[in-house]
């Protein structure tokens, strides 16, 4: 792959869209192309061979882009169809996301740490990985939530249904003696204001993103494919429902203007560009 060619980031809708822009901010001379699934969401709430064929789609996509690299800007898809995509594809560099248990158990003092997170993502391989690996002596809530997504994308993000529904999930935690807590979905940052008033400030939010945006450069570094140019990188948004929707969503949750290209589904979990 060419230097200059682009980073592909993909999500189950508009939720990637805080690590696309952890990438931006950390690799702004880089060509990004964003993609957002949202005619399927929520990934969460699917089987995980569903979510796998999902995932190869629009990976077939962004591969038809020339992308260099893959990011799965998505804690549903990395924990379904990582380890897939990368046996599919072993000359691809892919990177996924995995809930930020390390940290939040690295920081705790109480002991006591929450996870916010899809179903699926706790019904993966890699959630359990995670805990196992960096958490064993550490007590994790594990909390799924559902219809958060849909409120998100919603752009319900200081809702006061969303808010009902967050002290529901996170005032047992609170109870229990968190203080820490995972954001476990990409979509989540965006409520991070609401839900730090709830937790107060006694308990730290962790989100992934930066780290993974710090991952994207290393092994950019490690396989010499960085872009070398002076100039700000080219962004391109490529959404499956209609792009007035997805551009009306992304403005209400980033304040920015982009223009939105449509990529159809067709059979078998494939996708075309609509040229």
């Amino acid at each position: 792959m060419a230097n200059e060619n682009p980073i592909g980031v993909f999500d189950s809708g508009i939720g990637g869209i805080t690590v696309f822009n952890a990438i931006r901010n950390e690799l702004p001379r880089e060509n990004l192309i964003y993609f957002g699934d949202s005619i399927h969401l929520p990934y969460g709430e699917k089987s995980m061979e569903t979510i796998r064929q999902l995932s190869a789609g629009v990976t077939d996509f962004l591969l038809r882009q020339q992308c260099k690299m893959l990011v799965i800007a998505c804690n549903t898809a990395s924990a379904a169809a990582l380890k897939f995509l990368r046996e599919q594809h072993p000359q691809l560099p892919i990177i996924g996301m995995e809930p930020a248990v390390k940290p939040a158990a690295e920081q705790t003092q109480s002991g006591v740490v929450g996870v916010l997170a899809t179903t699926a993502t706790f019904q993966g391989e890699l959630f359990a990985s995670v805990v196992e690996r960096f958490a064993k002596d550490v007590h994790v809530l594990r909390q799924p939530c559902p219809g958060l997504v849909q409120q998100i994308e919603a752009g319900k993000t200081n809702d006061p249904e969303t808010e009902t529904m967050l002290r529901a999930w996170v005032e047992p935690m609170l109870e229990k003696g968190i203080d820490a807590l995972v954001l476990g979905c990409t979509h989540y940052p965006f409520i991070r204001p609401l839900l730090q008033k709830i937790v107060g400030d006694g308990v730290r939010l962790i989100d992934p993103a930066p780290a993974v945006a710090r991952q994207t450069r290393k092994i950019l570094e490690q396989k010499n494919i960085l872009h070398t140019t002076t100039a700000t990188g080219k962004l391109r948004y490529f959404t499956t429902e209609p792009v007035n929707d997805f551009a009306e969503t992304l403005f209400v949750l980033t304040g920015e203007q982009r223009n939105v290209e449509l990529a159809v589904w067709e059979s078998d979990f494939f996708v075309r560009e609509n040229l």
